[in-house]
């Protein structure tokens, strides 16, 4: 593997602190970087393909001041740019950060695009293509040189230690560090670390719990009205659980204060709320469990960034702390039925804020959802195209029924689920939009649309050759293994089919639609359901028969598209057939015989309705687009 990076020259330990190709290495045995006529800095293989390049600067020669195109220069800052003649830089790397930040560079944030830079960490120590943390802003003041907001955009640009090598520095396990480089021990000191070890990282105190480190020992909390759900265990693992069951008609009497609190992830952000406003968006709100009012102008000077969070599920990856140099804001959140935190919100929290674009514009942009911009419809609602947005760019719109109890899930799944995904084979969650009954969530647009139109149109079948299926089943599988093993949640996709495997313009696959998915804990292998969801024909038996599914479940939705698969115990795990698609020589398990499933432990009532329904079974039938 060939990487275009940039580390410390003069110290014996190699410390890489950029990577351009970082999911894109050269297999090739040699490389090529150029800069082009129009001034693109280009990096491709033996064979000529590009691996990666610049943005488009649109400069060509004769726009060059004296005649000659930009050069690429490594300035000793650690800074790689594409400079003009004319000593203007039409490209830096500085504003392409990946997984650290030197001196003199500056994380940003455009409040007017909502666009945000962010450093991304590792996959692993040996591995520099995108990992499971990023991080884009910090509330860690001592490291700060200054805090610039110019109207339009707000950066924190971090000081220069004088006669020291330092940077700040996210690493594959998600700690975030301040790190010093010592002659004497020829290593890399850290000053300062977060979460670092004990109950700070990502929902160690399970759900309804929080970690509390007020004292000199960290130890996980139930908050108030909870206890554990293991007793007096101190294994936290399986969080809190009610002390009393909760009631929907609250009072004020019920509101309870949390003051000095971290906001729990897994929150839905609605904008241009007052505190007023955000209390009476819950209360009205039975399955709403807690809502929070934060406002951030104590660090972003001049701009008012207040935003109204509420939670319909379980509160996750809280936590309390005293000063501790982290920033505090005001916040809002409930206990029984309301309550409020005063909260703190630390720099490596991933929580997605979306921008909500606004009803109005998506129905101007659709013709009032006209059904000539319809892409398709499922069983939860119809997804249109959308054209052109303000900056340019070209979505698909899910507008979910309104009147489908199984359409808010769906809706919550989404948002606290796929917002958090990183992988290039799963469909990105760009925004959100409520306005009042009406739920949409807007992804990006996938010109060549859905696998099934290629598999199921006598037409189209011809485009799609051997090599082609061969990537997309490759890419299926990638996905799907970072669902269940690579992500820092498992996840149970529980509708894998081929109208949910997109197509990019290039024709890499995107698994989309996590409405129906689960979450399963640490120490979870299977789960049981009364409703059971999802697709007739792609449904593992025993999932369609009696609710148990697992991440063996996905297996065999996986091969309905490739192979006829029998019991669970003999499916494979996404890590071994990403092996056996990677690795011709690995030796392939042979094929035993189907078998038949019976369904098990039915009571009379439910035998007499299985002729019409499984469990309440919701099952979608087969349509191509």
């Amino acid at each position: 593997m060939v990487y275009l990076g940039i580390w410390y020259n003069n110290i014996p330990d190699r410390t890489y602190v950029w990577v351009a190709n970082r999911d894109s290495p050269v297999t090739t045995r040699s490389a090529r970087l150029a800069v082009t006529n129009t001034s693109d800095l280009v990096l491709s293989d033996s064979k000529g393909r590009t691996i990666w390049s610049t943005a488009k600067n649109n400069v060509t020669v004769g726009d060059a001041g004296d005649g000659d195109r930009a050069t690429a220069v490594l300035l000793n800052t650690g800074n790689f740019v594409l400079r003009l003649p004319n000593g203007t830089h039409v490209w830096q790397s500085m504003d392409h950060p990946t997984d650290t930040i030197l001196p003199g560079f500056k994380l940003w944030t455009n409040y007017k695009n909502h666009t945000a830079a962010r450093i991304v960490a590792w996959k692993s120590p040996h591995d520099p293509s995108t990992g499971e943390f990023s991080l884009s802003a910090t509330g860690l003041t001592k490291y700060i040189s200054e805090i610039v907001d110019n109207g339009e955009e707000i950066y924190i640009i971090f000081k220069e230690v004088d006669g020291l090598l330092t940077h700040w520095k996210l690493d594959y396990t998600g700690n975030v560090s301040f790190r010093t480089w010592s002659n004497e021990s020829s290593t890399w000191s850290h000053s300062f670390e977060r979460p670092g070890h004990g109950c700070l990282h990502y929902g160690a105190c399970g759900p309804f719990g929080y970690c509390d480190i007020t004292g000199s020992v960290q130890e996980c909390k139930c908050l108030d009205g909870f206890e554990p759900s293991d007793g007096f265990s101190q294994d936290f693992s399986r969080g809190c659980r009610r002390k009393e069951a909760l009631k929907c008609n609250s009072d004020e009497g019920h509101i309870l204060t949390l003051p000095g609190m971290k906001v729990p992830d897994k929150f839905l952000y609605i904008r241009n709320k007052s505190f007023e406003e955000c209390a009476v968006e819950c209360s009205l709100n039975c399955s709403c469990n807690a809502y929070a009012y934060a406002n951030l102008t104590t660090i972003l000077s001049t701009v008012d960034l207040s935003r109204c969070l509420v939670w319909n599920g379980e509160l996750l990856d809280s936590g309390k702390a005293g000063d501790s140099g982290i920033l505090h804001n005001n916040a809002v959140l409930k206990k029984n039925k309301l309550g409020h935190f005063s909260t703190y919100h630390e720099s490596w929290d991933q929580n997605q804020e979306f921008s909500n674009i606004s009803f109005e514009d998506l129905t101007s942009a659709t013709n009032s959802f006209d059904d000539t911009n319809m892409l398709g419809k499922g069983g939860f609602g119809k997804v249109y195209k959308v054209g052109i947005l303000e900056d340019g760019m070209e979505v698909a719109v899910k507008r979910l029924n309104k009147d489908s109890e199984q359409g808010i899930e769906h809706f919550r799944n989404e948002v606290v689920l796929i917002a958090k995904l990183q992988h290039k084979n799963l469909v990105r969650l760009l925004d959100c939009c409520i306005h009042r009954d009406e739920k949409l969530l807007i992804y990006e647009y996938l010109p060549n649309k859905s696998l099934d139109k290629f598999l199921f149109d006598h037409a189209m079948k011809s485009v799609i050759d051997w090599p082609l299926r061969f990537n997309i089943i490759k890419g299926v599988a990638r996905g799907l293994l970072y669902l269940h093993q690579d992500s820092r949640m498992m996840i149970i996709h529980r509708d894998l089919k081929t109208s949910n495997i997109l197509l990019d313009a290039e024709m890499n696959p995107k698994i989309s639609d996590f409405g129906m998915a689960r979450i399963f804990g640490n120490r979870e292998q299977q789960a049981s359901t009364k409703r059971v969801v999802g697709t007739y024909g792609y449904m593992a038996p025993e999932y369609a028969m009696e609710g148990i599914f697992s991440v063996k479940s996905d297996t065999y939705s996986f091969g309905v598209l490739l192979l006829e698969i029998d019991s669970p115990n003999a499916r494979p795990k996404m890590s071994l057939v990403v092996s056996m698609l990677d690795n011709k020589d690995m030796p392939r398990p042979m094929p035993k015989q189907p078998i038949y499933f019976r369904q098990r432990n039915y009571d009379e009532e439910e035998r007499q309705c299985s002729v019409i329904s499984v469990n309440n079974a919701s099952l979608t039938v087969l349509e191509g687009r």
